[in-house]
């Protein structure tokens, strides 16, 4: 009887114990807590053993990530740091951080033209230089809220940085590429003068 009941608590302690998130600060500490909101630059919170308590708030730039309850994780380490108020531009380039992914048709495009063995090198260089330059589409840049997008000086920091990560992200694809390209070129050889 005493081992089934040390064997149903320690079933409910494990369950609870999954049922909660986890702050990783920039200092080093963890904070388990039920995150309740999300906003485009802070973090609203309770902590897991006031649960009625107060509502806490932390700026995401504060934050290395967020380990979620069902095991997904939200990377904020590359977040900017700066102070509680946020001018717009910095904030529209966090935002930009956290919020743009667009980039992988341009991407994925530019990679599958470079890979192609011996004129890959040519094929892909004409799209890597046009995707990389070309600033995202309105309806690629997937900005948390449009009404945020009104102000000129937000608009400014997302688009600058949504651009230079779909510049990035491109050139690394063309690079990736060339070395698929080099090693089925190589096979390719390999496999013609072993025949």
């Amino acid at each position: 009887m005493k081992n089934l009941f040390l064997v149903i608590l320690f079933i409910a302690s494990t369950s609870i114990v999954k049922a909660q998130d986890t702050l990783a600060m920039r200092t080093g500490e963890n904070i388990i807590a039920k995150v309740i909101e999300v906003g485009t630059s802070e973090i609203k919170y309770k902590k897991l053993d006031n649960l009625n308590g107060p509502l806490f708030s932390i700026l995401k730039s504060d934050l290395n990530s967020i380990k979620y309850e069902n095991g997904t994780t939200e990377d904020y380490s590359k977040l900017l740091k700066y102070g509680r108020n946020l001018d717009p531009f910095t904030q529209g380039q966090n935002d930009a951080i956290i919020n743009y992914h667009g980039y992988k048709a341009a991407g994925t495009g530019t990679l599958v033209t470079t890979a192609f063995p011996f004129y890959g090198i040519f094929l892909g260089l004409a799209p890597a230089l046009i995707c990389g330059s070309v600033a995202p589409k309105d309806e690629n840049l997937g900005y948390p809220d449009i009404n945020l997008m009104k102000n000129e000086e937000y608009a400014k920091g997302y688009n600058q940085k949504a651009k230079q990560i779909k510049s990035k992200k491109v050139m690394h694809n063309y690079f990736s590429g060339l070395a698929i390209q080099g090693g089925l070129t190589l096979a390719l050889f390999l496999t013609i003068f072993t025949l």
